[in-house]
């Protein structure tokens, strides 16, 4: 019976001895996610929290707390692209405010101090202010409609549209110039009417942003061009041209905002960077997609798919 007892205190003194090992090792391990924690929290840094334990709650902190690290990297990335991107609209913005409003004091100026300026001298002065006003007038407003847009503040009431139609009355509004500059203009619209959900006025902008793009940057191809075609659920809008394209490295970024190719920053591809990525948030929000290839000098396209209406 003594020697029974004994065991059992020694058993006893044995689980108590593991108990308090293991509550050690527990208590270790707490304190060190929470150092760890506070290190990756004060360095900014992507590292993990990585603790060997068979014991299943800490093993579901530490998931859990891993999760959350994920998350807030991926908020801080978007956080510090986000803020690089403002910095550059801003600076872009800046950019092609400076420029117009630049001559616009210029031609204010000779028509304060130069008194004897002729009446056409005047009138062509005055014409220029006009011009550089409107050009300043047209940035603003495009910098508020992406804000508008992409805080949802707009109204585009979303119904069933005629493709054909707005298309035709799109690629019409652009033929005398296209062809005043020597370019040829391919049309492949159906005969019969296709018809997607969407609203006209979005489609018309986007599809008046696509051409304006096509002609400043394809015209060394000759050629514009813009078909459509659809398959059992989608319509899909084509607008291409065979000019210098679009490289592969800037394929992905063409549609952020104030992403802008080398030349646009020169006078003849002006641009505040704002055209495309308007154009997407406007496909968007037709619950359409739109997708860039591109070929340099074979053919570049930019396809916009919208959702058919059969009824």
């Amino acid at each position: 019976m003594i020697i029974f007892l004994v065991l059992m205190i020694v058993l006893l003194v044995g689980i108590i001895i593991f108990q308090v090992r293991v509550k050690k090792q527990q208590n270790a391990s707490i304190q060190y996610m929470h150092q760890k924690l506070q290190a990756i929290i004060n360095e900014q840094s992507s590292e993990k929290i990585l603790v060997p334990t068979a014991n299943q709650e800490l093993q579901q902190l530490l998931i859990a707390m891993n999760a959350l690290l994920d998350h807030k990297q991926r908020v801080l990335a978007t956080h510090r692209k986000m803020e690089s991107s403002m910095k550059k609209m801003l600076a872009n913005i800046s950019h092609d405010l400076k420029t117009p409003l630049t001559v616009v004091l210029g031609y204010t100026e000779m028509l304060q101090l130069k008194q004897s300026l002729s009446e056409e001298e005047q009138r062509r002065l005055l014409k220029g202010i006009h011009s550089k006003s409107l050009e300043v007038l047209k940035i603003i407003h495009t910098f508020f409609d992406l804000a508008k847009l992409e805080a949802g503040d707009t109204d585009y009431p979303m119904t069933k549209i005629n493709v054909n139609e707005i298309c035709r009355k799109n690629i019409l509004s652009f033929y005398d110039m296209v062809t005043s500059m020597g370019l040829e203009i391919d049309i492949a619209i159906p005969e019969m009417s296709v018809y997607a959900f969407g609203n006209e006025e979005a489609l018309d902008r986007v599809l008046n942003n696509l051409l304006s793009n096509a002609v400043a940057y394809g015209a060394a191809g000759n050629i514009i061009g813009l078909t459509v075609r659809d398959d059992d659920t989608n319509i899909f809008i084509d607008v291409w041209d065979r000019g210098k394209g679009i490289d592969e490295y800037h394929i992905d970024n063409v549609f952020e905002r104030m992403y802008t190719l080398e030349d646009s920053r020169n006078k003849s591809f002006q641009g505040s960077g704002l055209g495309l990525t308007i154009t997407k948030r406007l496909v968007e929000l037709m619950g359409g997609s739109i997708q860039l290839s591109s070929i340099p000098y074979e053919k570049t396209i930019f396809t916009v798919s919208l959702k058919r209406m059969t009824y």
